[in-house]
């Protein structure tokens, strides 16, 4: 959690490793030409914002400084962009894909996803501190403190659909817990979430703490709103790490801990755990088409981690948010990917079970 947090931002596009051997490839390549970054839901959302934000520092780590587009193709949680960065986007590193990308819709072998992650050329990713939010009137009488939602019953759980971290994460969460929920699917990005929850459709959501403090800001102040607990990987010794940089809401296992008496455990636990592991270091990835060519993605890889490290970018996002983005680097984020391969048969079961997959 003190890791600089690059946004990758939508223009997710580098990681820190260096490229192998490269094709001939002017340093001007990009001069003159457009860079355009996939965003696979809706404008105004969290990694939309962040892909715009991003793009501005990108740009100036790039040789040539190219003309860099964020185009939204939302459409089945993410799903259509990835798939159609992956099937039909030329390999000449003019195209890139950013967002959040969907471990378990490849672990449980989702049709819908036809991509395999490890085949992309990884550029860079970002790791992200979720957290579970809800209205304040989930519950009768209105939640007071994070521990209040274990009062709430039957409410509504906004998400884009089934497999969707933001609807999945505090699915899992509130099962753990024990509150009785219903999902709702169907919305077209974590924006499109949260005029739900604004209008009283639904009422928990998850969202980056970025996001929390940035769009949803108002929404809290006003008393509408509230954090319930940010999500932290728990190592096999039962042990965690607090954030120093959030202070409005508890760690999840300390609200649990709170409310039943003990550490969170069984199947349901570990499976949260397992996708909080797998999505809280590596939230957001850039990828490019698989084989792009190797000059253009290490011309993209080394700007991002330019970018990354740009003095102006980590004060912006830090005096926004009030803590600093996290980087993840190419070795590191192609191991998260290939450790999709070593997830635990009883984890599968019980997430196929939470979301209603046979």
């Amino acid at each position: 959690m003190t890791r600089t947090w690059l946004l990758l931002a939508g223009c997710s596009a580098l990681g820190i490793g260096l490229p192998g051997p490269a094709s001939a490839q002017p340093a001007d390549y990009y001069a003159g030409k457009t860079l355009r970054v996939i965003v696979g839901l809706e404008a105004g959302g969290t990694v939309d914002t962040f892909a715009r934000t991003f793009s501005t520092y990108l740009r100036r780590h790039i040789p040539g400084s190219p003309t860099i587009i964020v185009q939204n193709m939302p459409g089945a949680g993410g799903k259509t962009a990835t798939n159609h960065v992956f099937e039909r986007a030329a390999p000449d590193g003019l195209t890139i894909l950013y967002g959040p990308w969907d471990p378990l819709a490849q672990a449980l072998g989702d049709q819908g996803l036809r991509a395999r992650y490890e085949k992309f050329e990884f550029l860079g990713g970002t790791g992200d501190i979720r957290v579970v939010y809800a209205r304040r009137d989930a519950v009768p009488g209105g939640i007071k403190t994070p521990a209040d939602i274990v009062k709430a019953d039957n409410v509504a759980l906004g998400a884009l659909n089934n497999t969707d971290i933001s609807g999945l994460l505090p699915h899992l969460a509130l099962n753990v817990l024990g509150v009785r929920h219903r999902v709702v699917v169907g919305y077209r990005g974590g924006n499109d979430v949260f005029l739900a929850l604004q209008r009283g459709e639904v009422q928990v959501h998850s969202t980056s703490i970025t996001t929390f403090r940035g769009r949803n800001a108002a929404f809290v102040k006003s008393g509408d709103g509230v954090g319930i607990a940010y999500l932290v990987p728990v190592d096999a010794g039962g042990r965690h790490e607090t954030s120093k940089f959030i202070a409005e809401m508890p760690a999840f296992p300390d609200l649990y801990k709170q409310v039943r008496g003990a550490m969170p455990s069984g199947a349901m636990w570990n499976a949260l755990n397992w996708l909080t592991n797998q999505t809280g270091e590596l939230t957001f990835v850039g990828l490019a088409p698989p084989a792009t060519d190797a000059a253009a993605v290490g011309i993209l890889r080394k700007a991002y981690a330019a970018a990354a490290a740009d003095p102006d970018f980590i004060k912006e996002s830090t005096k926004r948010y009030g803590l600093p983005y996290s980087y993840i680097g190419v070795e590191r984020g192609r191991g998260v990917f290939q450790s999709l391969a070593g997830v635990q048969p009883d984890v599968l079961k019980t997430l196929r079970g939470a979301i209603g997959k046979k």
